[in-house]
This record gives C-alpha cells, structure tokens and sequence, in this order.
C-alpha cells in the first residue's frame, strides 16, 4: 500500500474518530438536557454540532496542516464559505477595503485630500501606472493646493504610485483629518512639484446637478446619508431658476441607503406607499409612506426619470415609487432588477459583511428582483457590429487620439468635431462616438461636465418629450408596476395556450 495514502486515511480517521467522540460529548449533554427540560428542538442540537464540528476543523488545521496558517485566512475563508453557501450574490463577506468602501457610500464622507482619481492597471517601463487626478471635490484641500484634472500624483510622501495598488494609494491619501501628506505631482512632461495637503473631511459628492434651458437636471450617483439635502439644495436652485420641468437621471446608480430613496420619493409623492418591505422577520415588515408636508416639488411640474440597466436597488425603489404613483414619466433602458434589501454589519478586524434580511415592494405590490423596471420610453443605444467592434478596439488601443490632444491644447466644440471626421476615414464608427472618444481626452484635463447632449441619446429624448409631446396626454398611458405584469402573466399564459392547441 502507497504510504501516503496510508498517512492520508490515518490523518481523517484520526479527525472523524475526534469529531465522532465530540458529537457523542455533547449529545449525551443534550439528550441529557432535553429530558429535563423538554425545550431543545432537533434543529438547536444540529446548530450547536454544527458549530462544534467548524471549531474543531479550525483548530485541527492549526495543529496538523503540513504548512503554518495565518488564522486570519481561515476566519475570513469560513465567513466567504458561509455566506457564499446562500447562493445569494448580495449577501458577502467584505474584507478591510471593500468594508471601507460601502461605510464612504453610506456616510457619505471620509478623511481625505478631495481628489477623484484613476490608476492604470499595466505598469510598464514606458507608461508607468501613476495615479492620475480626474476632477478635484470643490474647496478641498486637493483644489485649493491648485492640482487640476488630468495632473499626475507620481509620489505619495516619497512612495512611488506606479509600484502600489489603487487599495495602497486610498490608504495613504485618507486619513486622519487635521494630519498631512505631501504628494508629488507631474504637470505636462516634465514640471514636477511637491504638495503637502492637510487631510479635511471630505463629503462624497452623490448629487450634481443644473439648469438646461427652462428644466432642472439633477444627477444621482449613489445614495448615501448627505444625497436628500443635497437634492433639495437643487431643487431650491430650480425653483429660484424659474424651472418648468426636471429630469432626474438615475443611470448607473447602483444603489445606497433606502432611507435616502424613500426621503427623495417624499419630495414628489405627497401620500400612499413609497415601497414596503418583506421579510420572515417580523421587524423587518415596514411600510414607508408618503408625507404631504414632506413633498416640495411643485405636482404640477412634469418629471422624467432616466433608468438603465446599471439602475439598481435604491435607484429602483425610487423609480418604482414614482412610476407607481403616475408621478413621473421613466426613460431610458430596463433596470437591473435588485429587489432586496441588505443590511451591513461590521466585524473585529476592520472587515464586515452584509446579508439579505428582506425583499422590498413596489407601491402597487410589486418585487422586481432579477426582472428589473421596464422604462415607459425605451431609448438603447445601437450595440456596435463586429467591424464596429474592431475599429473601436484599435482606436482605443492606440496613442493617436491622446497624442493629438496633447499637441493641440484648447480644442474646441469645431475642433472635436472637424477631427473626429479625420478620425473617421480610418476608423469607420459613427461620428457620435468617435466625437465622445476626442471629448473624453480634450476634458481629461478640464473640470468634468455635467451632462453631453451631443452623445446623450437617452437625455436628449427626454428633453424632447418636454419640448414636444403634451406631457399630462403621456402620463394618462403609463401603467404602474402592478399593470405590466398582470399584462405579461396574461399573454404568457395565452401562449402556452396557443402552444398546447
């Protein structure tokens, strides 16, 4: 016989004889207990075996695996383990940076410098992975130090950027507010200077927003506990701009804190359900209605909502609720479809988790996870051909575009435009795109815009609508949540009547 099969049966033998002899400790215990008291079910006696047996596994791994284990990556294997076991992807184990993430969304502030910034992922001799400054956060310590987009941090208190991660760059920007950090930035090619930032608190800008003619146009990205006042920071500004219309563009927000939604849905809703939530937990069951004397915005005033398929969770139950009450008017693409609602827990290390504790509905009692929210005005962008698809691969991947720009600073709107029809007899895309291609690189090192109404097809419908369509007419055809599916699960079921005959 193989002597390391042999040492292989000893060593599980070993561990199940261990683990049989514990189960038998404590079901003496129990049983023992049970016919005392009569109270133990069967499943509290399988929990604590259960328990028992992960404990002992831990323990054995530490005393017998052929290689030392730091304990830290056992703890966070059993909690990836166990989470992972639900087959649900939103309830997770987050590690120290992932944790460190979801708490800047929810408080929606951190200690820090104030500078969006970008990493490349390739490090090479001849384009090293300096980090790279994509919009400094107003009246920041990074903006009144005057860096300025598209300035590259090539030190941070002497440590080179191109050699650390994104994770090693947020570590040493974010700090303690009131402690500094010099960062070394390169403007250009070659002017270099040294910047010490006192480290302030800064807030996570979620909302932006402004007038585009006669609408307000605000701009979502995430929810978090400082989105609501800065929404109504808008919508004051509208109401002092004169605004006759507003688009509230929810494209690529991912979610956030419910609270926020549900506060933002009270501001055009004045009574009824904003969403409920469900759960087998009694606690979790709430029904979150509407105030009238939270609502502000004027209900004489048509609203569009823009969706797409980055659309999730909190930005959903905010569409849903104003789809559902005929308060605003959805375009765009269907949403994702994240119909739960999870709570985050830290934990001892720094880390956390987050688990699904309910389901939330609609106002007309509608969950539309994995289905998502259908816009009542699709609007898609056309996906690119095969031909399309190599053009754009072999633009992207070449310097041609950001060589240009360099060499032809102060490009204007003419400027893109007459290039990107150069640009086109070599790479045969539709002008738009390779319009939005020359615009991203030109705003590289220009404050980011607010909206792009040469490329925006989605916005530009919806400025349409109001410009065009009688708007009261639209709404009188929109149907809530509730209205869509009944109608799908009806011609489901006439078609498989027509399959069946």
């Amino acid at each position: 016989m193989d002597r390391n099969l042999f040492s292989v049966k000893a060593v599980k033998k070993a561990f199940m004889m261990a683990v049989q002899l514990l189960l038998l400790t404590i079901g003496a215990s129990q049983c023992f207990a049970q016919s005392q008291s009569g109270t133990s079910s069967v499943k509290s006696v399988k929990e604590r075996q259960y328990l028992e047996i992960i404990n002992s596994l831990y323990f054995y791994i530490q005393q017998n695996y052929v290689d030392e284990v730091d304990p830290e990556v056992l703890y966070q294997g059993a909690l990836k383990g166990m989470l992972q076991s639900l087959n649900d992807p939103y309830s997770l184990y987050m590690s120290k940076d992932d944790w460190r993430t979801i708490s800047d969304t929810t408080t929606g502030s951190f200690g820090g410098v104030g500078l969006s910034i970008t990493k490349p992922t390739e490090n090479t001799p001849d384009k090293p992975a300096y980090v790279e400054v994509s919009q400094p956060i107003d009246d920041s310590p990074g903006a009144r130090a005057g860096i300025q987009p598209g300035d590259k941090i090539i030190r941070i208190d002497g440590v080179d950027t191109s050699t650390i991660s994104m994770n090693d760059v947020l570590d040493r920007l974010r700090g303690t507010v009131g402690e500094p950090v010099t960062v070394t930035i390169r403007r250009g090619k070659k002017m270099e200077f040294d910047c010490e930032l006192v480290r302030a608190l800064i807030e996570n800008p979620t909302v932006k927003y402004g007038m585009i003619r006669n609408t307000g146009y605000i701009r979502i990205s995430e929810f978090s506990t400082t989105t609501v006042d800065h929404v109504q920071e808008a919508l004051d500004s509208f109401k002092k701009d004169g605004y006759n219309s507003l688009i509230l563009d929810l494209r690529n927000n991912g979610g956030g804190l419910l609270s926020a939604a549900v506060d933002i849905g009270n501001k055009f809703i004045d009574s009824g359900t904003i969403v409920a939530t469900k759960s087998r937990l009694a606690y979790e069951n709430s029904v979150y209605t509407a105030s009238a004397r939270k609502t502000t915005v004027d209900k004489n005033i048509p609203v569009i909502v823009l969706i797409n398929r980055a659309s999730a969770s909190a930005s959903e139950i905010l569409a849903g609720a104003l789809k559902d009450s005929h308060r605003a008017y959805l375009v765009g693409e269907r949403s994702f479809g994240k119909g739960s609602v999870q709570v985050p827990t830290p934990l001892i290390d720094s880390d956390g988790f987050k688990i699904t504790v309910a389901k939330y509905y609609s106002p007309s009692d509608v969950n539309i996870d994995k289905v998502g929210i259908p816009p009542d005005r699709e609007v898609k962008y056309a996906d690119f051909t095969d031909e399309e698809e190599k053009a754009y691969s072999a633009l992207m991947s070449s310097d041609e575009v950001s060589e240009y720009v360099e060499q032809h600073p102060g490009m204007t709107d003419d400027d893109i435009g007459a290039y990107a029809v150069r640009l086109q007899s070599k790479y045969n895309m539709d002008l738009r795109i390779l319009r939005k291609v020359v615009r991203n690189e030109v705003d590289r090192t220009r404050p980011s815009r607010l909206y792009d109404l040469d490329y925006d097809l989605q916005l530009n419908a919806a400025l349409d609508i109001f410009r065009s369509e009688n708007f009261k007419s639209l709404m009188a055809t929109t149907k809530t949540l509730k209205e869509i599916q009944a109608a799908d699960e009806a011609e489901n079921a006439a078609g498989s009547v027509a399959l069946k005959n």
